[in-house]
């Protein structure tokens, strides 16, 4: 991967979540001239397949997904748009 800010995401998501999979795609092009294109933070999607998601709520799989990447927020993610599954629902 030669982008190193995707990277980062990547190695901070499979630290703190052991992901069985994970897609993360960059479509910071998709949004540019966007007002959190000019502050230079990206625009990513998220797949995100754990064991940790197992019975736990929406919401609460968006917070720990969060909580993974929480000081590169509005640095260098401006925008994260999520899929988090437990492998029960892939």
């Amino acid at each position: 991967m030669s982008d190193p800010r995707l990277a980062k995401i990547r190695e901070r998501l499979e630290a703190a979540l052991a992901p069985q999979e994970i897609e993360l795609d960059d479509e910071s092009a998709l949004h540019a001239g966007h007002a959190g294109a000019a502050s230079g933070g990206g625009h990513y999607r998220l797949k995100i397949v754990s064991n940790k998601f197992e019975g736990v709520k929406l919401v609460m799989r968006h917070r720990l997904v969060y909580d993974s990447v929480h000081d590169m927020m509005h640095k260098e993610i401006h925008a994260l748009a999520i899929t988090a599954l437990a492998p029960s629902e892939v």
